[in-house]
């Protein structure tokens, strides 16, 4: 199954290529019906580094729901085969126990690009698939609502991530 968001967010793609990488990000847009704990010593770091991360989803931002592995790559641009002003965030982990674990593959990507007017194009693929076109059809619909509202929280979230030029320490 895809779900896909085409959107244009009210940030710069500076601004929203650092919400992406930020695990605080992440958090605010699945509120309020999902949350993640960290399973790592140390907790969530303050950005994404690549790599996998395992992770606790919380339902309604409380109850356990199993464990999963945020397992990221970050692509940019003609280095990676993109367009030169693409950058994007590939997640290829997936659940490892819980509800979640029926969804057998995982492949989910982000990518932010520059809109006219300082804004951003934002694009969202989501491919999962629970291995039976039953089970498929059945996720489809709860999977595009959640990504509905993901979306909605994005565009909300936007402009409040303002520019913030990288120390040069």
């Amino acid at each position: 199954m895809r779900v896909l968001l085409k959107l244009t967010l009210d940030c710069d793609p500076d601004a929203a290529w650092r919400a992406l990488r930020s695990p605080a990000v992440l958090r605010e847009v699945v509120a309020p019906w999902l949350d993640f704990r960290s399973l790592e010593p140390g907790g969530l770091p303050t950005a994404w580094t690549e790599g996998p991360h395992r992770v606790q989803p919380l339902a309604l931002r409380r109850w356990p729901a199993g464990e999963e592995v945020v397992d990221l790559r970050f692509l940019e641009g003609e280095r990676d085969g993109l367009p030169a002003d693409v950058r994007m965030l590939r997640d290829g982990g997936g659940a490892t126990s819980g509800p979640f674990a029926a969804f057998r593959s995982w492949d989910h990507r982000m990518a932010v690009s520059p809109a006219p007017g300082g804004r951003t194009r934002y694009r969202d693929q989501l491919r999962v698939s629970s291995g039976t076109a039953l089970g498929d059809a059945l996720a489809w619909y709860p999977v595009w609502a959640f990504w509905q509202w993901r979306g909605a929280r994005l565009r909300a979230l936007a402009p409040s991530w303002a520019h913030e030029p990288e120390s040069a320490e």
